[in-house]
């Protein structure tokens, strides 16, 4: 197609954010010139009987056949596009990547808002020079590499409070100087105001910030503001930090992943990745240890600090969520006027059924992840390959009778806390408190100065906050996410134990930990507290291998949902079968395998029935493309709806 931006032409193509894979033509209204640029406006055009938002993307490349039944916009609403050729570019392979319309992932990435609106001051000091910052002799390489080398993908490992951020700012510095872009990422909300503070103390002006809780007005304020043309006009670096975040993947259309995103980006712009964590993923430990992502290493915390003393506490025949070392430990504490947080990994609680003597977990013999209760049916089912077993009545690793499921939450350890510690300043940091605008950046302030003593929180506080005064951190249930039915529960768990023992102690060499567990002999568990990420890596990796699950395949989920649990249960069998048809063959190296269809973890949500079919492959194009080509086949039944995911990270 030739450049739609500067082809004069009276009609246009359009698109719309709905699941419809077709660019729509319409006449231009007779007030606006076929001369101008028009990729990138949103126009309101007549659509069936009404009429609804949409994109201009492109003109076609012929006149229609029959001009006269082509309908005119009601109005171009832009007098400048949103974006160009490199943001429509993206979008376009989003859609193809991730299995959604192009209306579909524009929508996702482009301002909705009419108006522009200020957001409120910022107000931060005047910035020290990060010139006269003096660097340990291990970031002063890291940054040369970044800036010098011609290398264009990097990893930065270190541990918390090794000084990966001022890599990071230096790297941007150089970056900027040259005239280029710089697109900062973080995965978690609560992380935003933090690194706000710091860029744009050392940047000024220069920064600019998108995250989900501007307003739509807001957010366009920020889109004109970073655009001159195109909102990525010339990138020169991509800063991912905490890389092993699931945040970075899409839960809704487009279910896409900004690492991904970002990388396909990095190489059509020509411009350099570094992701940065302290316990990187499986997958991009894989690629640093075959060589395809240059590592770079920081291996000690600068602020005076040091790794904390980390101690396992056995929860086994413990009746309360807080056992007598842990309430002793955080006497002790408070009495120092140090900070504590106690941490639970409330994503662990799902139907998982286990010993509550010795922690043992009902796992599939076919894909060693955990199985699932259905406590209707009183099975235990396999959500990847259909396997079911009837639940243990004795445990069969000690005997114990003492079997079943169980649940606690945050509320309820901080009721116990507040019990315990009257006169302590508590507060709680989770998924339900953070839904309120504004609490949880007030939140982590206040426990940042030292105005709490005790945060009670999930995974928000394990991700990337930076508490000079946190002492103690206690982990209520190490082992609890080990139940979920996941491939991915155990580098979970030890990922979660890692990067939350590392908030402790970050500027004194006096932090603690302590772990409590139903089993300390669990590998994740175990190898964690020991600080034995490379031995964890290797195993798991060497597990991963030989159950053909990622980083040595890839995964695609197709969920089917809908009110009648018979049609849902029907077209995921007609699914399976056709897809089995596309891949023929008995698993072997280098076919492509489907597995299912079998009811989903959460087999019911917003009172949908969901069932899911997996498809396994060494040979992800071959994959994809067939994938494709029977999703265009066979539409999905009256009553049934499709979610395809690419990569799942969630298969619950």
């Amino acid at each position: 197609m030739a450049d739609p931006a500067v082809l004069p032409s009276p009609w246009v193509l359009v698109t719309f954010a709905l699941p419809l894979d077709t660019e729509f033509t319409y006449r231009l209204p007779e007030d606006v010139s076929a001369e101008d640029s028009l990729v990138g406006r949103r126009v309101k055009a007549p659509f069936r009987n009404g009429e609804k938002e949409g994109l201009i993307v492109g003109v076609p490349e012929h006149e229609p056949a029959e001009p006269a039944k082509i309908k005119t916009l009601t109005q171009v609403i832009d007098d400048q596009g949103l974006f160009g050729p490199l943001t429509l570019a993206t979008a376009r392979w989003v859609a193809r990547q991730y299995l959604c319309t192009l209306g579909e992932a524009l929508s996702a990435m482009v301002p909705t808002a009419r108006r522009e609106r200020n957001l409120p001051p910022w107000t931060v000091e005047e910035a020290a020079a990060d010139h006269d910052l003096v660097l340990s002799g291990e970031q002063t390489e890291a940054v040369r590499a970044l800036v010098q080398d011609t290398d264009k993908l990097f990893y930065l490992r270190g541990m918390t409070g090794s000084g990966k951020t001022e890599v990071f700012l230096q790297a941007a510095r150089h970056v900027l100087d040259q005239g280029q872009q710089v697109i900062y990422l973080v995965p978690e909300i609560a992380l935003t105001w933090q690194l706000r503070e710091t860029l744009v103390h050392r940047f000024g002006p220069l920064v600019a910030v998108l995250h989900s809780r501007l307003t739509p007005a807001q957010k366009l304020k920020e889109w004109r503001r970073i655009q001159g043309g195109e909102p990525v006009a010339n990138p020169g670096l991509f800063i991912l930090d905490e890389e092993h975040e699931g945040g970075y993947k899409s839960s809704n259309t487009p279910r896409y992943h900004a690492r991904q995103v970002a990388l396909w980006l990095a190489s059509k712009a020509g411009a350099k990745v570094v992701m940065g964590s302290a316990t990187p993923s499986l997958e991009a430990v894989h690629l640093m240890r075959e060589g395809r992502l240059r590592t770079l290493t920081l291996s000690r915390r600068l602020a005076g600090g040091a790794p904390p003393e980390i101690k396992m506490v056995n929860l086994r025949g413990s009746s309360s969520s807080l056992t007598p070392e842990l309430i002793e430990a955080v006497h002790l504490t408070l009495a120092r006027k140090r900070q504590v947080v106690l941490f639970l990994n409330r994503r662990g609680f799902t139907q998982s059924f286990s010993c509550k003597t010795c922690g043992h977990e009902a796992q599939c013999r076919n894909c060693s992840v955990g199985m699932t209760w259905h406590k209707g049916r009183n099975i235990l089912l396999c959500h990847y390959c259909g396997f079911q077993a009837r639940p243990m009545t004795v445990c069969p690793a000690c005997g114990s009778l003492d079997v079943g499921w169980a649940v606690v939450g945050t509320e309820h350890i901080e009721e116990e806390i507040r019990s315990l510690f009257p006169s302590a300043r508590i507060a709680r940091l989770d998924s339900d408190t953070a839904e309120v605008k504004g609490h949880a950046e007030n939140l982590v302030e206040a426990f940042r100065k030292g105005e709490l003593d005790l945060l009670i929180g999930t995974q928000m506080v394990a991700k990337g906050l930076n508490f000079p005064g946190l002492q103690l951190v206690g982990i209520l249930h190490a082992d609890l996410g080990l139940a979920l039915p996941d491939f991915r529960a155990a580098e979970r768990v030890f990922g979660l134990i890692r990067q939350v023992s590392g908030r402790a102690g970050r500027y004194l060499p006096d932090g603690q930990v302590l772990i409590q567990t139903l089993r300390p002999d669990s590998p994740p568990v175990l190898l964690a507290a020991q600080g034995r990420d490379e031995d964890f890596w290797t195993a798991e990796l060497a597990t991963r291998r030989a159950l053909d699950f990622p980083p040595f395949t890839r995964l695609i989920r197709l969920v089917i949902r809908g009110r009648d649990e018979g049609k849902v249960r029907s077209e995921a069998a007609r699914l399976a079968d056709a897809l089995r048809q596309a891949f023929p063959g008995p698993p072997a190296p280098d076919t492509t395998e489907v597995l299912g269809p079998v009811e989903c973890p959460l087999a019911t949500v917003a009172g949908n029935r969901r069932w899911q079919v997996l498809v396994r492959s060494t040979d992800f194009p071959r994959m994809h493309h067939g994938l494709v080509s029977v999703i265009k086949s066979l539409p999905a039944s009256a009553g049934t709806y499709r979610e395809i995911d690419v990569d799942p990270l969630n298969m619950l």
